[in-house]
């Protein structure tokens, strides 16, 4: 086991206006230790919640990483979120910001079509649209500020076995035998959330046959800061711009059993499949990262909430990948979930009763169902070559260009700021 803190307040928990019979060893418990849990419990101890976090694997191997090429496109409103969780500083120097966007249709070899759309980082009063940050140098910044944060404990390569709900509180069993109690047990745990299936929460979608190829390119010319997103009959290909200039991360969609090929192959095949993708507005490209797939999907949970118990992140949502929305729509429900239960602490409330607990869940589920039916859709439209709907989409890529409104609106919601924010996301302390 490793342990990457040991500053929780273990013993009772101290709940203004109520009494509890029962003692914790934190008031949260977090199963899930890649990014939305230490960003969870960062966010809960800025508002005087304490927490552990617990997560089977090995916290050094991803921590020490190399270069590999996995990488996130931060909106504007997740870097606020990070700066406020104190986070920010050790990435900052680290990160790509996003300055351009380009989104075109077309076919492998052929380039894109005529209409194309761009959105400028010019035209927004906040400044770059996003930043590209590499998964070592974010996860790492995580752990960081994990240690140095009092009320926080992290627990590493020992996973859950089994939990209990009760109506004090929750607890879970650890492989070693360990107990670790809480108030609140929260699922941070991914798609296929363990804390979820425990408490019996089904799940609903559906698969697109399809799978990411993601891998990384270093490139002869500069990307500028410019992010590309290729649609294509097979699936989108995503160009990401990564800090130096000369590098871009790719995540490359194909459908399902053209995607294992790939991956099958060479280096040296696998860039010359690449190659008539790719295109060469960058110059001569060379494989520079590893090289990962991703099987594709549509994934909601039931319900993201019950008595003392929440998800948050992909143990609530799976989203397809199209607009690297899937981390952002993670921390806006860490954002949301830790306003939702530092204010009810303060009020004196039980921060596990399913009516605070709604609260969260009223206020992220209908942005991630919407935000997955749409990216769903966007990508139903797009993965086909069928020439009606390539002319209209192409269009419609056209008018949105042209028209500074919509383009504004566009840029707005992919950065984050639309809709209602979290504090933490606002820039605002909880």
């Amino acid at each position: 086991m490793v342990q990457a803190s040991d500053k929780a307040a273990h013993g009772q928990s101290r709940p203004s206006g109520h009494t509890w019979r029962m003692s914790y060893d934190a008031d949260i418990v977090i199963v899930g230790g890649g990014l939305n849990g230490p960003a969870l419990a960062l966010a809960l101890a800025g508002g005087g919640l304490t927490s552990v976090i617990i997560d089977a694997r090995a916290v050094a191997p991803r921590a020490e990483a190399g270069f590999d090429g996995r990488a996130y496109a931060l909106a504007i409103a997740s870097k606020r979120l990070l700066q406020g969780i104190g986070v920010w500083a050790g990435i900052a120097d680290k990160v790509q910001p996003i300055l351009k966007i380009t989104a075109s249709d077309g076919l492998s070899g052929q380039g894109p079509a005529p209409f194309f759309l761009t959105f400028d980082h010019a035209e927004m009063e906040e400044g770059p649209m996003g930043f590209m940050a590499e998964d070592r140098f974010l996860y790492r910044a995580l752990m960081d500020a994990v240690q140095r944060t009092p009320g926080t404990t992290a627990l590493f390569g020992d996973g859950v076995v089994a939990q209990e709900i009760t109506t004090q509180g929750a607890s879970v069993t650890l492989a070693s035998g360990k107990t670790v109690t809480g108030r609140v047990l929260i699922g941070c745990d991914g798609r296929g959330s363990g804390v979820a299936s425990r408490a019996g929460i089904a799940r609903q979608g559906w698969g697109y046959g399809q799978t990411a190829l993601v891998t990384a390119v270093h490139h002869a010319s500069p990307h500028g800061g410019t992010a590309h997103q290729f649609f294509m009959p097979s699936g989108p290909l995503a160009i990401l711009p990564l800090a130096g200039g000369h590098h871009s991360s790719i995540v490359w969609s194909e459908d399902a059993t053209a995607a294992a090929a790939i991956q099958g192959l060479t280096d040296t095949d696998y860039l010359h499949a690449l190659r008539p993708r790719f295109g060469d507005f960058l110059g001569e490209i060379a494989l520079a990262g590893d090289r990962f797939t991703y099987p594709l999907s549509l994934s909601l949970a039931e319900r993201f909430v019950m008595p003392r118990l929440a998800l948050v992140g992909d143990a609530a949502h799976g989203v397809h990948p199209i607009a690297g929305q899937g981390l952002n729509l993670g921390l806006r429900d860490v954002g949301a979930l830790a306003q939702v239960l530092v204010e009810a602490a303060r009020r004196g409330e039980d921060i596990g009763a399913i009516d605070v607990l709604d609260r969260y869940q009223r206020w992220r589920r209908f942005d991630n169902t919407a935000m997955a039916l749409g990216m769903d859709a966007v990508n139903k439209l797009f993965s086909n070559d069928n020439p009606i709907l390539r002319a209209g989409r192409d269009l419609g890529l056209g008018v949105v260009n042209a028209v500074p409104g919509l383009r504004r609106g566009f840029m707005r919601q992919a950065a984050g700021l639309t809709g209602e924010l979290p504090r933490l996301l606002a820039g605002r302390a909880i």
